[in-house]
């Protein structure tokens, strides 16, 4: 996985500024998580990081390269949104399997890397399913495959958590710290 430096990070939207002067390192295969109340710049951070947003100033830099200026799709990091970001019609396997169809990687590979995916987040009975009729638990478990299966240098998670009922919201909790267990991911 990844080592990720922030250096002097600042990002302002005009006159507001949502991120001031941040310095962090995120050691290759750490979870770390970022705490404060609303409006503090946590997802605009994590936005930066995965290339989304361009900071104002300061640096960014993955595995000791300079990503600051390139393009989310340049920097192999993979987002898992806060409302999930799936597409209702389309079937849990085709919703894991999406951001794999344009990298040239063969069918049977796509296939056993949704497999697995699925095999790890205790999803395999849900594959041939539409996403749109699934529980909130079971939506983030996709959200979690669909980032998964690509193999990424580091994954970003913005409050994966928060809309889900307090029961599911532990229940995922501990599914996350098996995944990073899992796979020793860097995760923000």
């Amino acid at each position: 996985m990844s080592t990720i430096v922030l250096s002097n990070l600042h990002k302002r939207f005009g006159d507001f500024t949502a991120v001031h002067d941040t310095n962090l390192t995120v050691g290759n295969g750490r979870f770390v998580v970022l705490l404060g109340p609303s409006g503090y710049g946590k997802t605009t951070t994590l936005r930066m990081i995965a290339g989304l947003e361009l900071p104002t100033s300061g640096q960014i830099l993955i595995d000791g390269e300079d990503v600051t200026g390139l393009r989310a799709r340049q920097r192999d990091i993979a987002f898992v949104f806060q409302m999930f970001a799936l597409y209702p019609h389309m079937t849990v396997r085709n919703n894991i399997a999406f951001p794999l169809k344009n990298e040239g990687i063969t069918r049977r590979e796509i296939a056993a890397r949704v497999d697995a995916a699925a095999h790890m987040l205790r999803i395999e009975g849900l594959l041939d399913r539409k996403t749109g009729g699934l529980s909130g638990g079971d939506r983030q478990r996709v959200a979690l495959g669909r980032a998964i299966v690509r193999h990424p240098k580091a994954f970003l998670m913005d409050e994966p958590l928060s809309s889900l009922d307090a029961k599911l919201r532990e229940e995922l909790r501990i599914e996350l710290k098996r995944l990073h267990r899992t796979i020793g991911a860097t995760i923000i």
